[in-house]
């Protein structure tokens, strides 16, 4: 009788211990949402991040108003796009000239004038 039983127990310890590698999964969190991600499939993050790094990771215009918003611009009178900033060019509260600087990448402002 004990051997039945230990023989029982041997058998589900070793599927269980078969089957829990097999269920691991990771969760990642993007800005796409939360998705289950299988650990075998490093193929799939790697094409994630090339596809992320063809885009770029850089702010858009409207982001660069809403920040020069921020810095004091009241009416923008144009955005221009260069290599690796945005220009806001409008005017300030008191009817002044501004200029604001941000860059593209991060958002970062570099120069107010």
């Amino acid at each position: 009788m004990i051997r039945k039983h230990l023989t029982i127990a041997v058998l589900a310890a070793a599927t269980i211990a078969s089957a829990a590698p097999a269920m691991a999964q990771g969760i990642e969190i993007g800005r796409d949402g939360v998705r289950l991600v299988d650990p075998n499939r490093d193929d799939m993050r790697r094409d994630d991040m090339r596809r992320d790094d063809r885009r770029g990771r850089e702010i858009g215009e409207r982001d660069a108003v809403r920040i020069a918003r921020a810095e004091g611009v009241r009416e923008v009178d144009d955005v221009r796009r260069t290599s690796r900033s945005y220009r806001v060019i409008g005017t300030d509260r008191r009817g002044d000239d501004i200029q604001v600087d941000i860059d593209r990448r991060s958002g970062d402002v570099i120069g107010v004038r």
